[in-house]
């Protein structure tokens, strides 16, 4: 395994951190600022929203720059928002550092995935990005708990003064082990990378990123208040509730990546069809708490085994410039999580209860189950293919996704 995936995967367990941990604090932090749930869950929706921004504008703005300055200077952002999260005397101000830091978000992961897969051969390509991905997976299996732990005993604020350490750490985790980018190849235009949105299965696969992902989230944003409010957990018992959900991501990941190194399209249908069931089988039962950690466990799993397909489908049927499509890819991740977030605290608002979200997310994600049946339909029907998934020679094939530059 190439020293830089670990690298990529240290960053993306700082980023990954901070974008999730405040699901299981977000009790104590709308206490904190004496806010109402549905405003609590701006901090999760703005973060969402700012990834977005930062996906396509802070890609766009470094496509000819050297990658490993660029992933540097992003992590120093990074450390900056949660540093701002951390110190913030009131919500107007926590908001602006979870926005702060959650632009780097998008444009670490956008590049990263590109990075990532011309790092190994063409066969490999989707586990590789799903291995940068274990750095997300990992913060909810180990981070997301434990930091929610912390926060509880310590205060939320102690959560953030560790996610911004972690973040110096990674930070030098890149400088060290991330490979100096080949020189003798020259990047894409932004006039090249804007030509890969001709093609309707990049938009189409944009799409089904932000529904069939967004659903998930959507069901898992508001999580600490259905384990307790429904299910009727303790509150100390969420940290270790959300340990069970970070596996079912960890092995998610990594059986997601291999199907989607098989075959995509049937994957993404598969793990999408499956995760629709469960998230309707997830709030009608979600009265009974062993029922709710069996649906925790399947909902990571199949939630983030659709990660690393959704990621190289869109990077495939954009293969002549591929870094922008893929930075627009990971904004439609966030842009789904917004949605998700905001769709499940309207649903809270409206005094539909605490299991609302979770059938809200359910019916996100079945219009993403459409979707990709839809674009998979048309994708066999076309005569034109994404190269990448026709029988070549692997050195032939990675040439579709460049070496950054």
């Amino acid at each position: 395994m190439p020293l830089g995936l670990i690298a990529l995967a240290l960053g993306g367990f700082g980023i990954g951190l901070t974008e999730f941990v405040i699901m299981g604090l977000l009790p104590e932090v709308a206490a904190d600022f004496g806010v109402s749930e549905a405003a609590a869950g701006w901090l999760i929706s703005g973060y969402a929203l700012a990834v977005v921004v930062g996906a396509l504008a802070l890609t766009a703005a470094v496509t000819r720059l050297p990658k490993k300055p660029v992933l540097l200077a992003l992590m120093v952002l990074f450390i900056v928002g949660n540093l701002v999260s951390a110190l913030a005397g009131d919500y107007q101000v926590m908001l602006a550092g979870r926005i702060i830091a959650a632009l780097s978000h998008g444009a670490f992961f956008g590049i990263g995935s590109v990075l990532a897969a011309a790092m190994v051969p063409a066969h490999k390509q989707a586990g590789a990005i799903a291995i940068m991905f274990t750095g997300l997976t990992a913060a909810n299996v180990l981070g997301v708990p434990f930091g929610t732990l912390l926060g509880q005993h310590f205060g939320w604020r102690s959560t953030f003064w560790a996610i911004t350490v972690i973040g110096v750490i990674a930070f030098v985790g890149i400088l060290a082990l991330v490979p100096k980018p080949k020189r003798d190849e020259a990047p894409a235009s932004l006039l090249a990378e804007l030509r890969a949105f001709r093609s309707g299965q990049v938009w189409l696969s944009i799409a089904v990123t932000v529904l069939g992902y967004g659903g998930m989230f959507g069901a898992f944003t508001y999580i600490a208040y259905t384990l307790t409010e429904v299910s009727g957990f303790a509150s100390t018992t969420v940290p270790w509730l959300l340990i069970l959900f970070g596996v079912g991501l960890l092995v998610g990941n990594i059986v997601g990546g291999k199907a989607a190194d098989r075959n995509i399209d049937r994957t993404l249908i598969v793990v999408i069809a499956v995760l629709t069931v469960i998230l309707v089988a997830f709030a009608a039962t979600a009265q009974s708490p062993v029922a709710t950690v069996i649906a925790l466990v399947l909902m990571g799993g199949f939630g983030f085994a659709t990660v690393p397909a959704l990621q190289m489908r869109v990077m495939r049927y954009a293969s002549a410039a591929p870094t922008l499509a893929s930075g627009a890819n990971i904004a439609a991740f966030n842009l789904g999580n917004a949605l998700g977030a905001w769709l499940g605290g309207v649903t809270i608002t409206a005094g539909l209860g605490y299991t609302s979200p979770i059938w809200a997310g359910a019916a996100i994600t079945l219009l993403g189950l459409i979707v990709i049946v839809g674009a998979s339909t048309a994708a066999k029907r076309s005569r034109r293919r994404p190269q990448l998934l026709q029988d070549e020679p692997a050195d032939a094939a990675r040439e579709e996704i460049p070496h950054p530059a």
